[in-house]
């Protein structure tokens, strides 16, 4: 039996296992995966986008603008649980630069508790604006290569004086859902970029963690990112078929039923592609269909193609379709490595498997 893996320093921030949960959305990783991640020892983290979709305080036959109040009360709530679940376990909140509210969830997050704040879908240029009351929260931008790692550190250090806590760095070839969000081209592979960005780093004498995204799934995938430079490793889709998962029980059953022959690249009103599994849903959106649905459920974009231009569909509305169980009439993201289980696990369980820590939970 192999050798546990190091602990992960994120600014202030100490976890025991270089692992950090991917967020999904809608409402996939919730408070009871983040918790559970974050109790096993990792870094649980919740999903902002379209939180408050389902929850008691949005009413979708109100002003479409009621959804950021929701999103925000509604992120609280999660918080609360997930740290209820784990106390002093290691949660984070991931926010997509790409929403209209964006700003007012970072500052939410941070003040109700989130130890990490992860922004993807857009630069971060002005996230330590938004935390600066609350420095003992560490930002970790998500990024998909050099050219954005460098336009965050000279922002950062010439209008803040100070830099990131943390990178996630995306493999645009194998990470579920949106890709390619912080970039031009979608070719460059980790092994290439990870050196790279570590290169720079090094340049401007920068202590900043890796973490590797994208097409994680066992304890060879987490060995070999920490080899060639990771600090650490996102894990998204492997914690869909866990017991602790947020979404509904037929949204895993259809991740345990997938092959990879099954992932396909999706089109999407965010302009950018997506990843996700073959479904009836998946084949209108790839046909541009005159059959989907194009309405828009809550203005929730800063540039949404649904909305602005009767192109695709409503991202948000199809994510929660997929989540609450809908998986025929629902868009199911997915990484590039589904496929690789057959069964239900424990969040427990699927941390062992990632850290060689099989005689701790098994029994």
């Amino acid at each position: 039996m192999g050798q546990s893996h190091p602990s992960l320093k994120i600014g202030q921030h100490s976890i025991r296992y270089p692992i950090v949960q991917g967020a999904m959305a809608v409402r996939v990783s919730g408070a009871k995966l983040a918790g559970a991640v974050a109790k096993a020892g990792g870094a649980g983290v919740i999903s902002s986008l379209g939180i408050g979709l389902n929850s008691p305080y949005f009413d979708l036959h109100a002003r479409r603008g009621s959804l950021f109040l929701a999103n925000q009360l509604a992120l609280i709530d999660e918080l609360r649980q997930a740290r209820s679940i784990s106390p002093d376990g290691i949660i984070g909140v991931n926010v997509l630069l790409a929403t209209r509210d964006h700003a007012t969830l970072i500052q939410t997050a941070a003040a109700y508790g989130a130890n990490l704040i992860i922004t993807a879908a857009g630069l971060p240029l002005k996230l330590p604006e938004y935390t600066v009351d609350h420095p003992q929260v560490a930002l970790v931008p998500m990024v998909c290569g050099l050219d954005a790692v460098r336009t965050i550190c000279q922002t950062w250090q010439q209008n803040y004086q100070r830099l990131p806590d943390a990178f996630i760095v995306e493999n645009s070839q194998a990470v579920g859902g949106h890709f390619g969000t912080t970039c031009e081209t979608f070719d460059s592979c980790i092994e290439t970029m990870l050196p790279q960005i570590q290169q720079y780093l090094d340049q401007i004498g920068a202590k900043i963690p890796l973490i590797a995204a994208g097409g994680i799934w066992d304890r060879d995938d987490v060995d070999r990112m920490l080899a060639i430079g990771a600090s650490g490793v996102q894990v998204g889709t492997r914690f869909i078929t866990t017991e602790e998962c947020d979404a509904d029980r037929r949204y895993k059953a259809f991740h345990l039923q997938a092959k990879p022959e099954d992932v396909v690249i999706v089109p999407s009103p965010v302009g950018k592609p997506a990843r996700a599994l073959r479904n009836p849903f998946a084949e209108q959106a790839i046909a541009a269909s005159p059959d989907l649905e194009q309405r828009c459920i809550a203005n929730c974009l800063e540039s949404c193609l649904c909305r602005d231009s009767r192109q695709n569909y409503c991202i948000l509305q199809a994510l929660s379709n997929a989540a609450q169980g809908d998986v025929d009439r629902g868009l199911v993201f997915s990484g590039a490595n589904v496929g690789r289980i057959n069964r239900i696990m424990s969040v427990a369980e699927v941390m062992a498997e990632l850290t060689y820590l099989q005689a701790v939970t098994a029994h």
